[in-house]
């Protein structure tokens, strides 16, 4: 499951929403408690280009929810885990708003992604900034702090050691996702519709008002209620919407308070026609940080570019050549 980041310089609100979205789509369906099927109803808020209500003549009887989520688990994997295959470009905007929702300020940043075998080696490579391509000197700086950085995690020897700390690590998250789930939910199915041309179920999920919760992925997702549309015929997850259903802070509310009304999405592509990665995740709403500052922010992530990739070293990676 994806890590909400813990209080560190250069903590943002659109840092933690993105982690919102992605969380949701690692977590939310691994260990769901299921209910009654629910019946048919359209999705709100769902705009057309996107997802449609299936025709009648194509309607056929929805899933038992029971087996229908068994098939979903066997074949989800967090986006951390998908992501490690392929080198990607991130686009990540960020706009501050008004008490109108008029635009203050936007800052955009785009970055080129290079996953590692490693842990901590992922690189990240800030190629504009603000709509200003980085310049070859200032590339070269970059990429000269990443050879570092590499360099300075120690031997081959030391890097298997902090690798299978990390898978370690990996696997005790989400299998602490998978309890936290089945508690926290209630899921039942919405009904069908089509999503990028292709039938989609659709399910709703809220948390159950009892139910106790620990650590800062159990009280997001206790936060958080909403709709998943997963590809019927993959059995894959290909939306999100959600909805801070309560107020969520973080650092004891020092650090940052997202406030009640917040929304965050997901929405996942099919990629090379065999996987479904990450296209765009969002998040809108208002929030407070450091006690203090008090804003209004839409962050919007774009995902493009997907290559897979080949690991030579652990400081040189080589993608695959584009068909």
């Amino acid at each position: 499951m994806a890590e909400i980041p813990a209080g560190r310089p250069g903590f943002s609100v659109s840092v933690l929403a993105k982690s919102l979205t992605l969380l949701l789509s690692s977590g939310m369906l691994l260990g769901a408690r299921a209910s009654a099927p629910a019946q048919t109803a359209a999705a709100r808020d769902t705009p057309p280009a996107l997802s449609s209500p299936a025709s009648i003549a194509d309607e056929k009887p929805l899933p038992e929810l029971g087996p229908f989520l068994e098939d979903v688990r066997a074949r989800l994997h967090s986006d951390e885990v998908l992501l490690d295959q392929y080198t990607f470009t991130e686009r990540h905007t960020e706009r501050e708003l008004d008490a109108r929702g008029g635009v203050r300020k936007v800052k955009t940043e785009t970055y080129e992604v290079y996953p590692s075998l490693e842990p901590g080696h992922t690189y990240r490579r800030l190629v504009e900034k603000n709509g200003r391509p980085l310049d070859a000197r200032e590339l070269a700086a970059e990429d000269r702090k990443h050879e570092k950085k590499v360099a300075d995690d120690g031997s081959l020897e030391e890097m298997e050691k902090k690798r299978t700390a990390r898978l370690t690590q990996s696997r005790q998250r989400e299998e602490s996702g998978v309890r936290q789930v089945f508690r926290i939910y209630d899921i039942a199915v919405a009904g069908r519709e089509m999503l990028d041309g292709r039938p989609a179920i659709v399910v709703t999920f809220k948390p159950r008002p009892d139910v106790e919760v620990s650590g800062r992925a159990g009280r997001v997702l206790k936060a958080l209620a909403g709709r998943a549309w997963i590809d019927e015929e993959d059995r894959q997850l290909v939306r999100v919407d959600a909805e801070l259903v309560d107020n969520l802070s973080f650092g004891l509310g020092v650090l940052a308070r997202l406030h009640k009304g917040s929304r965050a999405s997901l929405l996942r592509r099919k990629v090379n026609g065999e996987i479904w990665l990450p296209a765009v995740a969002r998040f809108s709403g208002s929030a407070r940080l450091l006690l203090f500052k008090g804003l209004r922010l839409d962050a919007l992530s774009e995902y493009s570019d997907y290559r897979k990739f080949q690991v030579a070293t652990s400081t040189d990676i080589v993608p695959e050549p584009s068909e």
